[in-house]
C-alpha cells in the first residue's frame, strides 16, 4: 500500500470507526491510559506550540490536550492499535478549539495579517504567478522575521479550518457505516493525490509524524519559511477537494 491510501486509511479509520457511544473505564484504567499517551500529548503541543507563537501557555495546552485524551478513551474504548491516530485528532481538536474560543490573536494582529494576505493576492494577481519570498518581502516591506510571522499566522488559522473541514467529512455522533468511511477515505486519497511530491511529504510529517516545521525544514532541507509554504498550499488544495467531495 502507498503513502496515500495508508495516509487515508489512517484519517478515515480516526474519523470514522469508533464514534458510537464509549465503553467505561475504570479510574484506575483512565489514569493508566492517561499515563501511557501522555507523551502524544507533549508530542503535539510541542508541534502545535511553534505554529501559534505561544498564544496559550505551554502547561494549559497540554492540560486541554490532555483533556483532548480524556474524550478520546471515553468514546473509544478500550486502546488498541489504531488508538493513537484516533486520539491524535481529538487532541489536536481540542486545543484548536480553546484556540478559537479565546479569540487568540489580538485584533491589531487579525488586521495586519488581512492586510498582508491581500497584499500577497494583488502580487500574485499581478505577476501571474506565485511570487517567490524575496518578491512578498520586497513588495510588502517585510523583514524575513516578519515574513515568517505571517507565514506562522497564515498556516495556524489554515490548520484549524483543515481540521474542521476533516471532522465534518463525517458525523461524531454516531458510527458511520462502512460505505460512509470508504467515500471519506477515498475523498482523501484523491486529495492527497493531488499534491505534488514535496507537498506530501509535508503533510505526512506534519500529520503522521507529527514533526514541527523546524523539525521538518531540517529534514528536507528548506527553510521554515518553505515549509510554511508547502504545508499552506497542501492544506488548501487538500480543503477544496474535501469541500467538494
Amino acid at each position: 500500500m502507498g503513502y496515500v491510501e495508508e495516509f487515508a486509511e489512517t484519517y478515515a479509520e480516526s474519523y470514522g470507526e469508533h464514534g458510537a457511544a464509549p465503553l467505561t473505564h475504570s479510574v484506575a484504567d483512565e489514569q493508566k491510559h492517561l499515563l501511557a499517551y501522555a507523551p502524544l500529548v507533549k508530542r503535539i503541543v510541542r508541534q502545535l506550540n511553534s505554529q501559534i507563537a505561544g498564544a496559550i501557555d505551554r502547561d494549559d495546552m497540554e492540560q486541554i490536550g490532555l483533556m483532548g485524551l480524556l474524550e478520546a478513551l471515553r468514546r473509544y474504548g478500550e486502546p488498541d492499535g489504531a488508538f493513537g491516530s484516533y486520539a491524535s485528532l481529538r487532541i489536536r481538536g481540542a486545543i484548536l478549539d480553546e484556540l478559537r474560543r479565546q479569540d487568540w490573536r489580538p485584533r491589531a494582529v487579525r488586521q495586519q495579517s488581512h492586510k498582508l494576505r491581500d497584499g500577497v493576492r494583488a502580487l500574485t494577481r499581478k505577476l501571474g504567478r506565485e511570487p517567490s519570498e524575496h518578491e512578498i518581502m520586497e513588495a510588502l516591506a517585510l523583514t524575513p522575521e516578519g515574513y515568517q510571522a505571517y507565514l506562522m499566522d497564515e498556516n495556524a488559522e489554515l490548520i484549524a479550518s483543515f481540521d474542521e473541514v476533516l471532522q465534518e467529512s463525517v458525523s461524531n455522533d454516531s458510527a458511520p457505516s462502512p460505505e460512509d468511511q470508504l467515500v471519506v477515505r477515498r475523498s482523501l486519497e484523491q486529495a492527497l493525490r493531488g499534491l505534488d511530491e514535496r507537498e506530501q511529504r509535508v503533510v505526512q510529517m506534519y500529520y503522521e509524524f507529527e514533526l514541527s516545521y523546524k523539525e521538518i525544514a531540517a529534514v528536507l532541507d528548506l527553510t521554515d519559511a518553505r515549509v510554511c509554504q508547502l504545508n499552506k498550499a497542501a492544506l488548501n488544495k487538500m480543503k477544496a477537494v474535501l469541500q467538494n467531495a
